[in-house]
């Protein structure tokens, strides 16, 4: 896969419409890194009032995919097969929360994609690692 030309921003699916659904804007794409924000509304709190955790599995999710995207041809596609996320502290109502992909391994079956997600004090609330699959079609 490595040794394919990248995709364009141009030639990028746009991002999914739960992603749109929960704000997430995506900031930086490039096959070395990606950026994305989202901003914490009561919609995506917990029982506890704080950032729910499917809410920050979506936007490293969305992080992810499109660097997944980013580093393969147009006529690939992708899902991901395996996501592991560590918790580390909580985000609050009106925060946003910052996702930084970056690419351990790009491979010709497989990505494996390391996202590091900040609150807007610069803590660290939550580091996932997530495998890839590429796909030899397109939706």
């Amino acid at each position: 896969m490595a040794s394919h030309r990248t995709r364009s921003l141009a030639e990028m699916p746009p991002q999914s419409k739960f992603s749109a659904l929960l704000g997430i804007e995506i900031v930086t794409c490039t096959p070395e890194e990606v950026v994305c924000t989202m901003t914490v509304t009561e919609d995506m709190s917990n029982r506890n009032g704080v950032l729910h955790g499917g809410a920050l599995m979506t936007l490293s999710d969305t992080a992810a995919g499109t660097a997944t995207f980013i580093s393969s041809p147009a006529e690939i596609s992708n899902t991901t097969v395996e996501a592991k996320t560590n918790f580390i502290r909580p985000v609050r109502l009106g925060d946003t929360v910052t996702a930084r992909c970056e690419p351990l391994h790009v491979g010709r079956a497989t990505s494996v994609l390391q996202v590091t997600m900040t609150r807007g004090d610069g803590k660290v609330v939550g580091v996932t690692t997530q495998t890839h699959m590429f796909l030899g079609w397109n939706k």
